[in-house]
C-alpha cells in the first residue's frame, strides 16, 4: 500500500472470553476498507488501570497499515467494539469491558482535538501498552515522548505477564 500510514492499536478486555473477542477485533481490523494488520503481540494479562476493583485485563497490541484518516480509523475502532459488545458507561471510565480498542499512534502525527489524541496521551505510563507494543516495534518512536524501548524501560511494568 503506498502512501499507507502504519498505525498501532492497543486491545483489552476483562469481560467474557477475551482472548476470542481480542481475536475477533484483530480480524475486524484487518478486514477494514484500505487497512491490513501487519503486526500483532501475543497477549498479556495486566492488573486493572485506574479502578483496581475489578477483573484483571487481557492486553495485546496491532500494527496496521491504513490509509484511512486517523479520525475515520478511530470512528471504525469505536464500530468494532460496539459490534462485539462494548457498552460505554460515562460514569464508569476505567470499568469491566467485554472490549477497549485505543488508537495508541498514527504515523508520526501528532492530533489534539475533541474525541482524537494522538499519540495517546497515557500511552507512555501504561504497562499493559508498552509491553505489547515493545514485542512488536521496540524501536518505535513515539512522537513527542521518545522510543517504545526506552519509555518501557522508565515504567514500572513487572505486573504485566505473557500468557502462553
Amino acid at each position: 500500500m503506498a502512501d499507507a500510514v502504519r498505525a498501532f492499536v492497543g486491545l483489552g478486555g476483562n469481560v467474557g472470553d477475551v482472548a476470542s473477542t481480542l481475536a475477533e477485533a484483530i480480524w475486524a481490523m484487518d478486514s477494514l476498507p484500505q487497512t491490513s494488520v501487519r503486526a500483532q503481540s501475543g497477549l498479556y494479562r495486566s492488573p486493572p488501570w485506574g479502578r483496581t476493583d475489578q477483573p484483571d485485563f487481557i492486553n495485546a497490541v496491532v500494527e496496521l497499515q491504513t490509509r484511512l484518516a486517523a479520525i475515520v480509523l478511530l470512528d471504525s475502532l469505536v464500530e468494532i467494539e460496539e459490534k462485539l459488545g462494548r457498552v460505554r458507561n460515562p460514569d464508569d471510565r476505567w470499568g469491566p469491558r467485554r472490549l477497549d480498542l485505543d488508537l495508541l499512534v498514527f504515523g508520526d502525527q501528532s492530533l489534539q482535538s475533541p474525541g482524537l489524541q494522538v499519540p495517546h496521551p497515557r500511552l507512555h505510563e501504561r504497562g499493559f501498552v508498552l509491553v505489547p507494543l515493545a514485542q512488536i516495534a521496540p524501536g518505535l518512536d513515539v512522537p513527542g515522548r521518545g522510543r517504545v524501548s526506552d519509555l518501557l524501560a522508565a515504567i514500572d511494568a513487572s505486573g504485566v505477564e505473557a500468557i502462553d
